[in-house]
């Protein structure tokens, strides 16, 4: 009896799926969490910093706005500037920063230094969110990117859901200072994390730019001047981003939109919130898990929170209509970062993943804010009602987009170094030669 021999059954046998590095993954994750929390805190302690600086409200939410502003502005020449260090070491140290920065705002005195503070933690966390998205990618084969993804934003997710409501008890039962002194804390303890336990990129070089395009395959990946009208990457983000500024433009009204439904629960608002943010904590499960083809899965993601956000129209009609759109809303807006990120990353390939890493942290916080500009003079306009319509509609023109460039994203992924691997198992068994004749 003949035995094949090792390589023929290397060939023949399935590949086992590639594992994922779990400890780096959840401390990237944690450092979300507190990246996301540390954004957060003055919307959570909004009514104690109000009075302990000595400001009204609107004062205290521009400390939001300034921060986003900053990540936008700032991402990219930062990253610039750390290009060629250990993504590891960039990561520490912008949690160093973010400490210090907690540590700054704790202190406060008053309104001007609080202010100083932040825009300190709004540097980090720009250069934080850019150098998090690019190590991911580089330590999880791309066949392994979207559940990869969904652990680091389930961190940020945690931190809208329960680090927000977590810092809004400590600053009721003690005082504003103290969420901003722990988030110091444990930002300092994340950076030591970092350092002891995220795995090194296997390939330092593929962080930095390429030298030159070499060949149509290498467009998509290596280019130095991607055309921006054509360039698969750059629009995805803007599809993305319009995306976003639809689902962010209902989201800003959102305790407005849901008054019935959030007075039938135990709680009010802040249960149908908690709900909202455990539907879209299973949003990113479900992407984590389902979202192989990548495309595909943002493209029925982005309809399906046209629907949901459209479906807001509906919430008035009886408290369970409400609740259900709402979970609905909850879990497929939940799956649009995630899903987003994925493919953005696939599409830039090992050689602009740099690039990549900051677009995403600046196509989000421009979406939240020209969401926010939009829901307001919506509203303005033709009132709470027509909010739901004119974010749907957004929202569909983006859909629309997504489709008609849906077979140039195919292709820029297929012909990416890397970006997808052949499949293993059975059918992708080489067939040995058929002899032309029996041997007599």
């Amino acid at each position: 009896m003949q035995h094949p021999s090792p390589a023929a059954s290397a060939s023949a046998d399935p590949r086992p799926a590639d594992p994922l590095p779990w400890p780096s993954l959840v401390v990237l994750g944690a450092a979300a969490f507190l990246m996301v929390t540390a954004e957060m805190l003055p919307t959570a302690l909004l009514p104690q910093l109000a009075a302990g600086l000595g400001v009204d409200a609107p004062r205290v939410g521009l400390l939001v706005s300034l921060w986003a502003g900053v990540v936008v502005v700032a991402s990219f020449p930062l990253v610039r500037l750390v290009a060629r260090r250990d993504r590891r070491t960039v990561v520490a140290a912008a949690l160093v920063l973010l400490a210090a920065s907690s540590g700054l705002s704790a202190a406060a005195p008053d309104y001007g230094w609080m202010v100083g503070a932040r825009l300190v933690g709004a540097l980090a966390v720009g250069l934080l969110w850019a150098t998090i998205n690019a190590h991911t990618a580089d330590i999880v084969p791309d066949s392994r990117l979207a559940p990869a993804v969904a652990v680091v934003l389930g961190g940020a997710t945690l931190g809208t859901v329960l680090g927000t409501s977590g810092a809004s008890l400590v600053g009721v039962a003690t005082s504003w200072r103290v969420p901003f002194g722990v988030l110091g804390g444990l930002a300092l303890v994340a950076a030591v994390l970092v350092r002891a336990v995220v795995v090194a990129a296997p390939h330092p070089a593929a962080a930095r730019p390429a030298a030159a395009p070499r060949g149509p395959a290498a467009r998509p990946d290596g280019a130095r001047r991607p055309r921006v009208v054509t360039d698969p990457m750059l629009v995805v983000t803007a599809l993305v981003a319009l995306v976003l500024v639809g689902h962010y433009g209902a989201f800003t009204y959102i305790t407005r939109l849901t008054e019935r439904p959030a007075a039938a629960l135990p709680g009010g608002t802040a249960t149908l919130l908690l709900v909202f943010g455990t539907a879209s904590a299973l949003g990113i499960a479900a992407a984590g898990r389902y979202g192989t083809r990548t495309s595909a899965a943002l493209l029925l993601s982005s309809l399906a929170t046209a629907g949901a956000v459209l479906a807001l129209t509906l919430v008035d009609a009886h408290p369970v209509v409400g609740v259900t759109v709402v979970v609905l809303w909850g879990a497929v807006s939940g799956a649009l970062p995630a899903l987003a990120q994925t493919l953005i990353l696939r599409l830039a390939g090992p050689g602009r993943r740099t690039l990549a890493g900051a677009l995403i942290p600046v196509l989000f916080n421009l979406g939240v804010a020209a969401g926010a500009g939009l829901a307001s003079a919506v509203v303005a306009g033709g009132g709470i009602g027509a909010l739901p319509v004119v974010s749907a509609a957004v929202i569909g023109v983006a859909v629309l987009g997504q489709a008609l460039t849906a077979g140039g994203r195919r292709a820029a992924v297929s012909g990416a170094p890397g970006a997808r691997p052949p499949r293993s198992g059975p059918r992708s068994r080489p067939r040995p030669p058929r002899p032309s004749s029996p041997r007599g």
